[in-house]
């Protein structure tokens, strides 16, 4: 992928004179295409009907780090103006895989991407641009002109400054609409499984125990193979915080690596930073990295605690070392824990697929990592290749498989006859290297020795099913890890682990025990879903609520976990209840709950808080976790008919 490395670097801007009239736009924004599919937005959106706001166009593709790592200034821009700005993605997919629209949804979620987002899967909307790198950004203004263009990340500064001009400029004009818009975000909603979007795993034969990096919980678990819990490491807070294993906070967590039975390595990738885990005393540790991204270019050592790290997204522990695929460095580095110290072990910094010298080498996004003892061998997820670098730094890297920058595909074969689609991860094992082939939602084994490559797992379109051999299926598979008998998956975008018998090769799902310990509980204000309901009226006295709760077609109850019901009000003067909880070890759907009420003349809210577990029916081994909220707004007063309330509600069911 072409992407620029200087965070700030500008491609056009209008002269920056003092005028005020630098700020308005020369050429008419081109208006979006009709027909496109459009997320995050009850219905497709006009520049026309934009117009009287800041209108900001963010060009990504979701595979692309550097478009991951402008996610956080892009939140940052639109609550600062909320009222005066609008943020657009338009989503121009480098990958095939990436062009699917529900795959783009799935994205979304996981990094918490809540503007209207528009599928440009053709580039029709790229090319109206004369776009060229991702991430790439159009202003327009409040007259529906384009200011100008940037490309790159580090955009926070750069568009505040801008933006913060702008608005007097157009306010004075009389053109500027100061009003917050709504989409409908929220409104079509994924339900959550016991793990969410784990990213990698790391199984442990001699212990038994199997690590799992459940990025979107922020957390780190640990099952027996069998899948036990064990420890649930991290309290679900995304932040970068160090202590205790319930206070301990991460950040879309990826690589893990063990230095001993005791020491785990962790990729603390959203918080740019290496955490060490101490098992034994239940501690979490920082060992390099400060919580913010810092581009290392130039640098060929780094004292840990002083410099930041660039999106880490794996680790491997080899001769007292832990080697880092630095993602958004496009480089491997080498913290050793004696001096706590980063060394730069291979990588010009430079995206492109490039052989060499280690240091001189060219890296794309390398985002797996795994060694015989003698090599290391990487993921190279954006060139879709499999590279090899030797330890002895004054070594090379080589290419075992792929050909470029834009070159994937899915074909089996030998050395440049192969094509993957952005790979993730690599494990190595017996003299055979096993790949997840990400974006290929497969699993493939390459022969080193020969280079070549072939499908052992998965379909090649994006599914969820046990068995064998290519008779299963994958959504997006992101972690790998291989032992004498299993190899364990992290099937991402599955929210599950799959567990692989290589002597049989049967393919099943891990059966996690105990979920109401995995269960990530929201604050007050924090729900999967929360749903207002059409106000209505009630008379004083006694009344009642009636609940309905029910499955979608296809699903049954999760009887290893409770389903759990709570009623408040924010006026308890106007509306109290004899219970305030209820739980039900083993619920039967559809479920009928009536509680009474005591009601008084007023107005309240009366809130509906439910935890609910839910399985396939044909599987239910993947198990669903729904908390919402509804809210009833009511209304008491002495003309109304009757003080008994009825709420229907049916969690969703896993779309596909």
């Amino acid at each position: 992928m072409r992407r620029l490395l200087l965070p700030l670097l500008l491609l056009l801007w209008l002269p920056a004179a003092a005028q005020d009239s630098r700020y308005l736009g020369t050429n008419a924004a081109v208006e979006f295409p009709e027909g496109l599919d459009w997320i995050n937005t009850a219905q497709p959106l006009t520049l026309a009907g934009l117009q009287g706001r800041i209108v900001l166009l963010d060009f990504w593709t979701y595979g692309c780090i550097n478009c991951v790592h402008v996610i956080p200034d892009l939140k940052a821009l639109q609550e600062k103006y909320d009222e005066e700005l609008v943020v657009i993605g338009v989503h121009s997919a480098k990958f095939s895989n990436e062009a699917v629209t529900d795959n783009i949804k799935m994205i979304a979620e996981r990094y918490g991407r809540q503007e209207p987002i528009v599928n440009d899967a053709a580039f029709e909307i790229w090319r109206s641009y004369g776009m060229n790198a991702w991430p790439g950004f159009i202003l327009i203004d409040p007259e529906g002109r384009v200011v100008g263009r940037h490309a790159g990340e580090g955009i926070f500064d750069l568009f505040d400054s801008i933006i913060s001009e702008m608005i007097p400029v157009f306010e004075a004009r009389g053109t500027l609409v100061r009003q917050p818009l709504h989409f409908g975000v929220g409104e079509v909603a994924r339900p959550r499984s016991a793990l969410r979007f784990p990213g990698k795993v790391l199984a442990d034969a001699d212990s038994g125990r199997l690590f799992i990096a459940d990025s979107g919980n922020n957390r780190i678990v640990v099952t027996d193979f069998a899948g036990t819990v064990r420890q649930v490491i991290g309290s679900g807070t995304p932040e970068l915080r160090d202590g205790a294993f319930s206070e301990a906070g991460f950040k879309s967590p990826q690589g893990l690596t063990l230095a001993d039975h005791g020491t785990l390595y962790v990729a603390d990738t959203g918080n740019h930073a290496l955490r060490l885990i101490d098992l034994a005393a239940g501690t979490v540790t920082t060992v390099a990295g400060h919580g913010k991204q810092e581009y290392m270019f130039g640098m060929t050592s780094a004292n840990g605690l002083v410099h930041g790290l660039n999106s880490p997204w794996d680790v491997l522990w080899l001769d007292s070392q832990v080697y880092v695929a630095m993602a958004g460095q496009h480089q491997l580095w080498r913290f050793d824990p004696t001096d706590g110290f980063l060394y730069l072990h291979a990588g010009s910094g430079h995206e492109r697929l490039l052989d060499g010298p280690l240091r001189n080498a060219g890296l794309n996004q390398p985002s797996g990592l795994a060694t015989d003892g003698q090599h290391l061998y990487i993921a190279d997820s954006e060139a879709s290749a499999i590279r090899r670098a030797d330890l002895d730094p004054a070594g090379e890297l080589v290419t075992l498989v792929g050909t470029g920058l834009f070159d994937f595909g899915d074909v089996d074969g030998t050395g440049e006859e192969v094509r993957l689609q952005h790979p993730k991860s690599v494990a190595w094992h017996d003299g055979q290297l096993f790949i997840a082939d990400t974006y290929n939602h497969s699993i493939k084994q390459l022969d080193p020795g020969t280079r070549s490559v072939r499908r052992m797992l998965g379909e090649s379109a994006a599914g969820f099913s046990d068995g064998s051999g290519l008779h299963t299926a994958f959504y997006e598979p992101g972690g790998l890890s291989v032992t004498d008998t299993h190899m364990f998956i992290a099937d991402t975008n599955n929210h599950a682990v799959r567990i692989v018998d290589r002597g049989t090769g049967a393919v099943a799902t891990l059966s996690l025990s105990d979920p109401d310990s995995l269960l990530v509980r929201p604050g007050p204000d924090s729900h999967d879903e929360l749903i207002e309901l059409p106000a209505v009226t009630a008379a004083p006295g006694a009344g009642s609520l009636r609940l309905l709760l029910s499955l979608p077609d296809g699903y049954v109850a999760n009887h290893l976990a409770p389903l759990t019901i709570s009623l408040s009000s924010d006026a308890d003067a106007t509306v109290s209840s004899a219970a305030e909880l209820f739980t039900f070890a083993a619920p039967e759907y559809p479920l009928e709950l009536t509680t009474p009420l005591q009601l008084a003349e007023g107005a309240a809210e009366l809130a509906v808080d439910i935890t609910i577990y839910y399985c396939q029916e044909t599987d239910s081994r993947l198990c669903l976790i729904r908390q919402a909220r509804l809210v009833q707004p009511l209304t008491v007063r002495p003309d109304a008919a009757g003080g008994d309330l009825t709420v229907n509600w049916q969690p969703p069911p896993l779309p596909r």
